[in-house]
């Protein structure tokens, strides 16, 4: 399981990379898009009908992990 959420932040640290460079005006906005996605996809994981013989609860703690570091993240400048 731990190597599972190793990947899982090792993927986002690659979107983040990959992602477009940010327009002029806005903070963070790649981070900012993780951080949806997450939200988003935490809120679907919370609700889902199924629970993927217990693995739902471990992804949620570990998306709830990703938004906590990309919530310290925001706090830095460029």
């Amino acid at each position: 399981m731990r190597n599972r959420i190793t990947s899982f932040f090792a993927l986002l640290v690659l979107f983040l990379a990959l992602s477009p460079a940010s327009p002029a005006g806005e903070r963070h906005p790649e981070i900012q898009a993780a951080l949806s996605a997450l939200q988003n996809a935490k809120a679907h994981l919370q609700s889902a009908a199924h629970d993927f013989q217990g693995h739902r609860v471990e992804a949620v703690r570990a998306v709830d992990e990703a938004i906590r570091q990309l919530q310290i993240c925001m706090q830095y400048e460029d």
